[in-house]
């Protein structure tokens, strides 16, 4: 039977298309940051049972499916995605689905010094790594002592090699334990040509410990670099864009500013996140997802699956970060309310 397309892609409740899918392929991590995977609650070995992530048969269809109801972005997550085997054989088969624009992946980078050709010789255009540190003592704590800065930094100049020329660069600030990375990173992406974004710390799951008292706002992180290298405000370049873009006036790129604590922006937020046992939540603060899997099997029509896709996205009205903001913040961070964890779904 011929696929459905369905022209008019799917609005859900309040009206925001599905454009952004974020597809965990492996729970399993190299690291344990503290505001993701703690080690002191998270196993070593979780993550590794390969019987219960999607196969690449299932990722295909559910990726085909997405598109036909309006996903043009795929963003491959983990975990550490880079952990699961024959990654690059999975990007090549997506890069031949028809009417996806473009197909990125987060990293932490460790591993990417010995992955990274294969992947750009699969299809892959993007890369984002996640740095929260330039010093190497700070860099191991956070990543929960698993990490070496040097690996990490060898991986972005690999990926440089391979071809991968603008690469994006993430970092989580929390008051008093990576502050002082700020500028120094800031630095480093301006001398190497990479686009850095600064993330506000969020409450995503239950087992961070998140403390708003560890916030540090975006506009107070615009305030320090312009004070360094004077910057001016960019336009979006679509709805919805995550990050808030700011230009250095010296001409040495760019710095985004993800805001979701300061200023939330759940209105035009259009992502989907699916986890490596596909599970479909329609909110980074979920606390159910949906088991894709029944319509992922062979035997089940590129109709049904579609719709079915179709109507999950329908019933979505999801917007935590605006009834956060509403919220003391107080009663945020003491509210027992059971959320997805950040490395279920990839942030």
């Amino acid at each position: 039977m011929a696929a459905t397309h369905i022209p008019d892609s799917p609005l859900d409740t309040r009206g925001r298309p599905l454009r952004d899918l974020r597809l965990s392929v492996i729970e399993a991590c190299n690291f344990r940051c503290p505001y993701c995977m703690p080690a002191e609650r998270v196993g070593e070995d979780y993550g590794l049972d390969a019987a219960s992530r999607l196969s690449f048969d299932e990722i295909e269809r559910l990726v085909r499916a997405a598109v036909r109801v309006g996903v043009r972005k795929l963003r491959i997550t983990g975990g550490e995605p880079l952990l699961r085997k024959g990654l690059p054989a999975l990007i090549a088969r997506l890069a031949q689905v028809e009417d996806l624009d473009d197909i990125a992946l987060t990293t932490n980078g460790s591993l990417l010094a010995a992955h990274a050709q294969g992947l750009r010789e699969a299809g892959l255009r993007r890369l984002t790594v996640s740095l929260d540190a330039l010093d190497p003592d700070l860099f191991s704590r956070l990543s929960g002592g698993r990490g070496r800065i040097e690996d990490t930094l060898a991986g972005i100049a690999a990926a440089r090699a391979a071809g991968f020329t603008a690469l994006k660069l993430n970092c989580v600030v929390q008051r008093g334990v990576n502050e002082d990375q700020v500028l120094p990173l800031a630095d480093f992406a301006r001398r190497e040509g990479h686009t850095l974004r600064f993330i506000e710390y969020m409450d995503v799951g239950t087992c961070n410990a998140w403390d708003p008292a560890r916030v540090v706002s975006s506009a107070e992180l615009r305030d320090r670099l312009h004070a360094q290298w004077p910057l001016r405000a960019l336009q979006p370049q679509y709805r919805g864009e995550v990050a808030e873009r700011h230009a250095y006036l010296d001409g040495a790129g760019e710095v985004g500013f993800v805001t979701s604590i300061s200023q939330p922006f759940c209105g035009d937020c259009h992502r989907a996140r699916v986890s490596a046992d596909g599970r479909l939540y329609t909110c980074l603060f979920a606390a159910d997802g949906t088991d894709l899997r029944p319509w992922l099997a062979a035997d089940i029509d590129d109709d049904t699956r579609t719709q079915a896709l179709a109507a999950l996205w329908r019933a979505r009205g999801d917007r935590y970060s605006e009834l956060r903001a509403g919220v003391a913040q107080s009663r945020v961070s003491a509210s027992p309310s059971r959320r997805v964890e950040m490395f279920l779904v990839g942030g």
